[in-house]
């Protein structure tokens, strides 16, 4: 990669089938704006949520930016499912394990 860079999330923006989520990507004397999209209905259909969303963009941006040295050629992105589906199984809980149960209590 080329010199060092600053990502900043500016907001989103919804539309009739998307949310846009917009990214300042400032480094190597130069801005660029980022769009990034994700379809209104992976959120109806709870693929993804709303809270995560940036999250999920800015993972996206850094993938681009790491592979075309800071470059991109394109700024406009869409998440696919595939996408969608990583994120969630890297979050999820391993087998076994619930997000609520009590920890082991230690005996002394």
């Amino acid at each position: 990669m080329s010199g060092s860079i600053l990502v900043q999330y500016v907001g989103f923006r919804t539309n009739t089938l998307s949310r846009e989520y917009t990214f300042n990507v400032r480094g190597d004397g130069e801005d660029r704006e980022f769009t990034i999209n994700i379809a209104n209905e992976a959120f109806v259909s709870h693929r993804a949520r709303y809270q995560d969303a940036p999250a999920i963009c800015a993972e996206r941006l850094q993938a681009e930016l790491a592979a075309h040295e800071n470059h991109p050629l394109e700024t406009q992105y869409v998440i696919t499912s595939a996408e969608l589906e990583t994120y969630r199984a890297a979050r999820s809980p391993k087998d076994g394990q619930k997000p609520w149960s009590r920890k082991p209590q230690a005996e002394y």
